[in-house]
């Protein structure tokens, strides 16, 4: 299971977010999307644990939990939809 983390501070690293989660268990990895133009912070990032009892914990503390001034929202990531077939590809299914 994948944690979405939303609502971070645009001061926010991997770094710190590993430390939040880390009271949690351990991380495997911590996935901080950026603009591609900008290249700047999206506000939101994506956390996996080891085991899905301390992504559970995390989730159920540090839902609405306030951290860097914001409010966080965190939950289960929902699966990734894919977005980027053409409009030929659309067509067909119709």
């Amino acid at each position: 299971m994948t944690i979405y983390v939303g609502n971070l501070s645009y001061r926010a690293t991997e770094a710190d977010l590993r430390a939040v989660f880390t009271d949690y268990g351990e991380v495997k990895r911590v996935v901080l999307p950026t603009d591609r133009e900008t290249g700047r912070l999206r506000g939101f990032a994506f956390v996996d644990m080891t085991e899905d009892a301390q992504e559970d914990a995390a989730i159920t503390e540090l839902d609405g939990a306030e951290w860097m001034g914001r409010q966080l929202r965190v939950n289960k990531a929902k699966p990734r939809e894919d977005n980027r077939r053409g409009s030929w590809e659309k067509k067909q299914e119709i």
